[in-house]
């Protein structure tokens, strides 16, 4: 790891005027510190977020909001969560281990945008906006490509907002070390609209147009029950083919959808 200066923000405003120059932002550091370890990261200046103010949960009529500093800990088991989306505090348990849990935040998890991440299968499946210091990105635009977002150099997240479905859930299949999702699948109802979202499986989180086709037609287990994802464009390595990512993601699609149904 290369040296670096430290500075620690006492508010949003404070952390974008310290990162100006070669900076990043330091909020579980999860992600950030072992790419700086390994050196393929190495910012001049690192910016801590544990004091900007960024953390916290409530809920309007139509979206769920939560801090960009939030821990995934707190996200599972905060009573608004549970109560505006019971889905989402799941996905949250479900997250590494608790040694992860009790550090990582959902601002490094948007902002990293890791291909086997969490997060961003809810924020597609639930249509959420991500606010940061100079405006407002739509899930949809969000997510561009494996490790790659719509954030501008220094942008930062300051909470995201998932809109409160009828009914959602999620199913993951876990590596069992990293506890990463090989196949995640999020599955919500938004008014008459049936959003499906994968993580894992694919180079970037993305959104099942067949699962969300079907599902319209007949919001019903047996309406998914022989489908399964294209594998030509799936991930394949040492952990899973991409033929059995494809089946995977079919097994957790009918796994959302029984607890949906039940």
């Amino acid at each position: 790891m290369q040296a670096f200066e430290f500075a620690r923000a006492g508010s949003a405003a404070d952390a974008v005027a310290k990162a100006s120059g070669d900076a990043a932002y330091l909020a579980g550091g999860h992600t950030l510190l072992p790419a700086m370890k390994a050196r393929l990261r190495a910012p001049e200046r690192l910016v801590d977020l544990s004091r900007a103010g960024l953390s916290g949960i409530e809920a309007d009529r139509e979206r769920l909001w939560i801090g960009a500093t939030t821990t995934h800990a707190e996200v599972a088991a905060s009573d608004t969560v549970r109560n505006a989306i019971p889905g989402l505090a799941t996905l949250a348990s479900l997250i590494g281990d608790p040694a992860v849990r009790n550090r990582g935040t959902i601002g490094g998890s948007v902002a990293n945008n890791d291909p086997s991440a969490d997060y961003p299968a809810a924020l597609l499946a639930l249509d959420a906006v991500v606010e940061t210091d100079r405006g407002r990105h739509a899930a949809d635009d969000f997510f561009q490509g494996m490790f790659t977002t719509a954030l501008a150099d220094g942008e930062l997240i300051t909470r995201v907002g998932f809109r409160i479905p009828t009914k959602s859930a999620y199913a993951k299949f876990r590596h069992p070390a990293s506890r990463y999702a090989l196949a995640g699948v999020y599955v919500a109802t938004l008014g008459g609209a049936v959003r499906v979202a994968v993580t894992g499986a694919c180079y970037a989180v993305t959104r099942w147009a067949a699962a969300e086709a079907a599902l319209a037609a007949d919001f019903s287990p047996a309406a998914v029950a022989g489908l399964t994802l294209e594998s030509d464009d799936l991930n394949s390595d040492m952990h899973a083919s991409a033929e059995y990512r494809a089946h995977l993601c079919g097994v957790m699609l009918r796994q959302a959808m029984a607890e949906l149904t039940a």
